[in-house]
């Protein structure tokens, strides 16, 4: 009995070290995402937005919108602080706004990121009155503003 139960903390033991070592996941403020993310905080102050694409953050205006990103993806890293930089830059006033942390799963606490069928990581979601307007998935085909106000 005591044997077993030496194996079966030893085979524990490598469980408990991927758990410490899980993505964050689930809601998070832009304060947090740059102060704690050095890689969110390095693309936030390297990107500079064209004044064109500043003025087209304006037709979000009212608008509600989802970010659905992983702090360890990549595309994430480069196109939330994007994002944050153009809201910040347009002072668009938005009706909503919700980040939403996906652990390696893509999956997070609350069941948002499953509500809204993410495939990959980011996804941004425009709605307005809780319909669906406009989807960017990963990376933008134009300029990430071109993609989120396309048809709006």
């Amino acid at each position: 009995m005591f044997k077993q139960l030496i194996l079966l903390c030893a085979l524990s033991m490598p469980l408990l070290s991927c758990a410490a070592d899980a993505p964050f996941s689930g809601g998070i403020t832009t304060d947090v995402l740059l102060s704690d993310y050095d890689k969110f905080n390095e693309q936030y102050k390297a990107f500079t937005p064209t004044a064109q694409d500043i003025a087209l953050m304006q037709k979000l205006e009212g608008k509600e919108l989802i970010v659905l990103f992983g702090t360890w993806c990549h595309d994430s890293e480069r196109e939330v602080p994007r994002l944050i930089k153009l809201l910040d830059e347009s002072k668009v006033q938005l009706a909503s706004i919700e980040y939403v942390a996906v652990g390696y799963n893509k999956q997070d606490d609350a069941g948002i990121a499953k509500a809204h069928d993410l495939q990959y990581t980011p996804t941004f979601i425009v709605k307005q009155n809780g319909k669906e307007l406009v989807r960017v998935i990963e990376k933008p085909t134009g300029s990430l503003a071109q993609d989120l106000t396309k048809g709006l």
